[in-house]
């Protein structure tokens, strides 16, 4: 809602100072950071700070300190300088007087209130404004309780500021009722500077020094004191139920055992290291050894005997690989879950794809996504059942879960709906993500990524309650034959991963497709299509859903023919004809009329010639065909007959039998891949940065089969957007493949 007072301070600050270099606000009486900048700019100003900037850094509040370490009515240094505060003031939600420049007595009632409110009104007495609250007043913090936040947790935030203000190194935090990283951050520094860190050296990270630290300042039942004051507050900020106070009672010991049990550390009721540890920093107590793992190397026999031995019963492993050049043993290798299972160990699988940002998670990828994993899931042999980590490694904002994770958890949610469900949903990522899209119904289980403490979404966000695993340390267990690199992981017992694993299906070549399935494909592909915007029928393309699904099909001994050939998935010869033959549309047909009348002479008037264009069903213009052609026979894979893209007669050669016969339109579409594979040589040059890529291969990981059919089409950014949604349309031929290979 629009504010007078705050659309005052606005006019203030574009009258005044954007004249003076700082940039204008916009004039809508809304609080915003843009605002709090231009006021901080405008402050630089009249300190003449140069360069001015968004930040109140240290720079700018040693200026202010050594100037003026009290603001009131004698020590302002002008009236405008006073109009800062004032308008400050009311961005804030106090009154600011009439923004006249008079630094009266209510604008001194205001400063009081705001500094009882941040809890420092002990440390700074009186209506005064010193630097650190000037400081703190530019900031979008509030400091009373907003979004229902815990008045136990702003308590604690008043502590922290009232106590430790003073420091050099600490500033006041928000007092809203709101843990975050801010506050996780001070409480940091706090117990640093309780063990006695001097000014400088106190950092509030959990390092070695406050580890060691902290090993000597347990509390237990009838502590008192500072120490149970600090311990209590990190409970609190952990959304424990537990009272703020000095003395350990208990009723905090009992809260304590209740804690200790749901981190699975031991049971005391004590607040000694391990407990502290988990309290906070995400990952707790490294030294502890957990029960699960995960890693990157496959899991030998010998392996899996030092695990064992270490106490390892759950081994999370990767259903693909996104790199298998870079990490070769990545996904699970053949033999590998028979070796675990025949070891007593249960492996429970992760999903791994797309980038390490919020641009690689949308709805739609988050369908292909469960697509592709439920397929890799088969093909590997897990059972009905399982529980598959779809994993979100990166350091999502809250606003980038809101608009990207959740959205492809529920690409998620339909994707496996598509697949029949047959597998459960769980979340690896930082705390935040797995707290929210299990708040939003979209996972069963969270396998938490720890080890960054540093993320946003792990720092002062508490243990998710429904986590089963969670990632705290990289270790090495083993030697000899039995090294290997592993995660440690806590395990709590709410997912166990599969003990026993059906026959594996990764390396079989495809076979025929059993009419058998033919209502359950074509049902499945529909859906899909219409989903993305494509009606089984429309009067703007040529063939019906049924049409081009039947042609597929009327050719599968053939694309099976070549799928064993060219040692690739059919999907993808499946998947691009179809794509295409979807697209015709009248506009490909006066095209063909247009390329019929550039070779024959023949064709209706008003038609202007054309040399080369797209065309049959799978849209393979002359050139395109010859070169794939061209490339497959001199590297071996096919023989016949060279042509030459610049001569006309090769060109119509080409064009024609692709334009009339389906059978050498599905024989060019595994050419053009491989070909794509090798980078289109002598087609149109790639752009910077795009590789050669293997060969098509039975076990193409993910992102192989995604630029295999980017390619197909080209390399710009409507090649992508298509790729993308043809991906889903992959997995549904594939997982129709996968059951046919099964039987």
């Amino acid at each position: 809602m629009a504010d007078g007072m705050v659309l005052r301070a606005q006019k203030f600050i574009n009258q005044v100072y954007v004249p003076r270099g700082v940039p204008a606000v916009a004039e809508d009486g809304r609080t915003s950071w843009e605002l709090m900048y231009a006021l901080t700019r405008s402050l630089q100003y009249e300190l003449a700070i140069s360069p001015q900037s968004d930040s109140f850094g240290p720079g700018t509040l040693s200026v202010l300190t050594s100037k003026y370490p009290k603001l009131n009515s004698a020590t302002m240094p002008s009236a405008d300088f006073c109009r800062l505060i004032q308008s400050a003031l009311y961005c804030k939600g106090y009154d600011g007087g009439d923004i006249d420049g008079l630094y009266n007595s209510r604008v001194s009632a205001s400063v009081t209130k705001l500094k009882a409110d941040m809890g420092v009104d002990l440390a700074y007495p009186g209506g005064d404004l010193t630097p650190k609250v000037f400081k703190a007043l530019l900031t979008m913090d509030p400091y009373v309780v907003v979004n229902g936040g815990s008045a136990g947790v702003r308590e604690v935030q008043q502590w922290l500021n009232g106590r430790y203000v003073q420091r050099q190194d600490f500033f006041i935090i928000p007092c809203d009722g709101h843990h975050s990283r801010t506050v996780a951050k001070s409480m940091l520094l706090a117990i640093q500077y309780e063990l006695g860190m001097a000014d400088g050296v106190a950092n509030g990270v959990f390092g070695p020094g406050t580890r060691s630290g902290l090993g000597g300042h347990s509390v237990s039942l009838q502590s008192q004191g500072t120490w149970v004051l600090l311990f209590s507050a990190a409970m609190i900020l952990n959304q424990r139920n537990a009272t703020f106070g000095g003395v350990y009672t208990a009723a905090l010991a009992a809260e304590v055992k209740a804690f200790q049990a749901f981190c699975v550390l031991p049971v005391t009721g004590n607040g000694d290291f391990s407990t502290w540890a988990s309290l906070l920093v995400s990952y707790g107590d490294q030294d502890r050894r957990g029960s699960a793992c995960d890693g990157v190397t496959k899991v030998t026999q010998a392996r899996a005997d030092a695990l064992k031995g270490a106490g390892y019963k759950y081994i999370g492993r990767y259903l693909t690989n996104p790199d298998p050049i870079g990490i070769a043993e990545k996904a699970i290798q053949p033999g590998e879950l028979a070796t675990i299972a025949g070891s007593g160990l249960r492996c429970f699988p992760i999903y791994q794809t797309y980038g390490r940002a919020a641009s690689g998670f949308t709805r739609t990828r988050g369908r292909d996504a469960a697509l592709a994993a439920a397929n890799a899931a088969k093909n590997h042999g897990f059972k009905d059942g399982s529980r598959i980590f779809f994993a979100v490694d990166f350091d999502a904002y809250d606003f980038e879960i809101t608009d990207n994770v959740i959205p492809y958890f529920q690409g998620i949610r339909d994707g496996l709906a598509m697949f029949g469900n047959p597998y459960a949903v769980g979340v690896y990522g930082p705390r935040n993500v797995c707290i929210r899209v299990g708040e939003a119904g979209l996972s069963t289980a969270s396998f938490v990524s720890d080890m960054s403490s540093g993320f946003s979404g792990n720092y002062g966000y508490p243990l998710p309650p429904d986590w089963a695993y969670d990632q705290i340390v990289t270790i090495n267990v083993g030697s000899g034959a039995g090294a290997i690199n592993i995660d440690n992981n806590m395990a709590s017992g709410r997912d166990t991963g599969q003990g026993s694993f059906n026959a594996p299906a990764t390396e079989k070549p495809d076979v025929n497709f059993s009419t058998d399935y033919w209502g359950g494909l074509h049902g499945d592909i529909s859906s899909y299509m219409v989903s993305i915007g494509y009606p089984d029928s429309s009067a703007t393309r040529i063939f019906t859903h049924t049409q081009c699904l039947e042609t597929i099909i009327a050719n599968d001994a053939l694309v099976t023919a070549l799928a064993r050939k060219h040692n690739m998935r059919k999907a993808l010869i499946q998947t691009s004809a179809y794509w295409e033959m979807r697209h015709y549309d009248p506009v490909d047909l006066g095209v063909d009329a247009a390329v019929t009348l550039y070779h024959t002479g023949t064709g209706a008037s008003g038609v202007v010639p054309l040399r080369d264009s797209s065309t049959g069903i799978a849209q393979i213009s002359g050139e395109v065909g010859i070169r794939a052609w061209n490339y497959c026979i001199d590297a071996g894979y096919i023989t016949g007959e060279i042509l030459n893209s610049a001569v006309d007669a090769d060109i119509w050669k080409m064009w024609h039998k692709l334009n009339q016969e389906n059978p050498h339109s599905l024989t060019t579409v595994p050419l053009i891949h491989i070909w794509g594979a090798g980078g289109k040589p002598g087609g149109q040059n790639p752009p910077a940065g795009e590789k050669v890529l293997r060969t098509p291969q039975l076990n193409y990981t993910d992102e192989e089969t995604f630029e295999i059919l980017r390619r197909y089409q080209g390399w710009g950014t409507m090649a992508e957007e298509h790729a993308q949604k043809r991906m889903p349309l992959y997995q549904l031929f594939e997982k129709y493949n996968l059951i046919m290979r099964g039987m």
